[in-house]
């Protein structure tokens, strides 16, 4: 297609219009940042500075300076919040949704922020009250994950599992079996075992693979006489997840001992010990070993044990097994290296969050420093820092 020329007057049009154009815009550019305070701008500076506590101070002067700034407003209220200055936080959203001439969307916003603050503060109640009512907004989701967190704050076990169920890309299925396992151990707890029975079965229908579920599933067959029934749960576990035999170990051993089983006990220990190495699986094995074939077998044990996982945890149940064979005029310096050894064995005998690395001295289903579930691996600190 040929070009005509009296087409070519359009290009320097063009031009023009686009010129003019960028000129409008920088200029609205310039008179919105000369209308904005100038302690507006040395909060930013400050934030970029990592400065929070002259930032804060230089965004209060530019609220009052312009108290119609609404996203400052929000801005200074989230820094309130993250410094832990909840009080301030709340006045400043208290103030917002209080005003006649904000919008229905930034009242819900504020409204949400509030939340957040009372949540923050500790008061349960009032955050509650308040998502409860966004549950029905625009702000729905937020507000159901706001209340679950609640929910499990408060212990709250039914109306967690009720919330979430609402969320639709709840995926962890596998929290949803914990908050059924806390059930049956509160029903546990006031001698309800039927009651605790149905929540995990609940559980194992959420989640094949709940180690807690056949762990309770155990105790209660236990608790009521059914010791066969106690072992199979309990045996379970190495289809679940294997590492976790550690923790049934010392109930498997008592329940082989009641039905006056404990070679097969020990055969079966000696094979979990054998596949899954654990501290904890040592232990219960080497308590078996000693009443069945005496204290220089429970030794060697050990020792081939230690040879094959090095740990100094390991190491203190040699010694420990050493005193039990070891001639009076050794046992002192025995006790000595036992001492010395224990000293550094008390930091590594813990158990570690994988999701935030808090550690225990016990073992927890939900890790109280971060929330998470199941992030507690069943091995002792040392074993976690060996694994390849």
């Amino acid at each position: 297609m040929e070009l005509e020329y009296w087409q070519l007057l359009f290009f320097p049009l063009f031009f023009g219009l686009g010129w003019a154009a960028a000129r409008i815009d920088i200029r609205h550019l310039v008179r919105e940042s000369r209308a904005l305070p100038r302690s507006y701008f040395q909060g930013l500076n400050f934030l970029l500075n990592e400065q929070p506590d002259r930032a804060i101070e230089a965004f209060v002067e530019a609220v009052k300076v312009d108290p119609e700034t609404v996203e400052l407003h929000f801005a200074l209220g989230s820094l309130f919040r993250r410094r832990g200055e909840t009080e301030r936080a709340i006045r400043m959203h208290q103030s917002l949704i209080e005003r006649d001439d904000l919008p229905e969307e930034l009242k819900l916003q504020a409204l949400s922020e509030l939340g957040q603050d009372y949540l923050k503060a500790g008061l349960l109640d009032r955050a509650e009250d308040i998502f409860d009512k966004l549950r029905e907004s625009p702000r729905a989701e937020d507000a159901k994950r706001n209340l679950l967190e609640i929910y499990q704050l408060e212990k709250d076990w039914a109306k967690a599992i009720a919330i979430a169920a609402e969320l639709p890309d709840f995926a962890s299925q596998k929290e949803i079996a914990e908050y059924h396992c806390e059930l049956a151990a509160a029903e546990m707890m006031r001698a309800r075992p039927e009651a605790a029975a149905e929540h995990l079965r609940s559980a194992l229908e959420r989640n094949r693979k709940c180690v807690r579920a056949s762990l309770l599933q155990g105790d209660i067959a236990a608790q009521q006489g059914r010791l066969e029934e106690a072992i199979a749960c309990w045996q379970r576990i190495e289809q679940q997840d294997p590492p976790y035999l550690a923790l049934v170990a010392k109930r498997l051993l008592e329940a082989f001992r009641k039905l006056e089983r404990r070679e097969e006990g020990l055969l079966l220990l000696r094979g979990y010990l054998e596949r899954y190495p654990s501290l904890d699986l040592l232990d219960v094995v080497f308590q078996l070993v000693i009443e069945a074939e005496g204290p220089e077998a429970a030794y060697g044990l050990v020792r081939d044990e230690l040879r094959r996982n090095p740990t100094l945890l390991g190491f203190d149940k040699l010694i420990e097994a050493r005193l039990l064979i070891a001639p009076p005029e050794a046992r002192a310096d025995l006790d000595l290296a036992k001492g010395i050894v224990q000293g550094y064995t008390r930091r590594l005998a813990r158990y570690r969050c994988d999701n935030c690395g808090f550690k225990a001295r016990q073992f927890y289903w939900r890790c109280p420093a971060c929330g998470g579930w199941e992030t507690y691996s069943p091995k002792r600190t040392e074993e976690f820092d060996l694994a390849p």
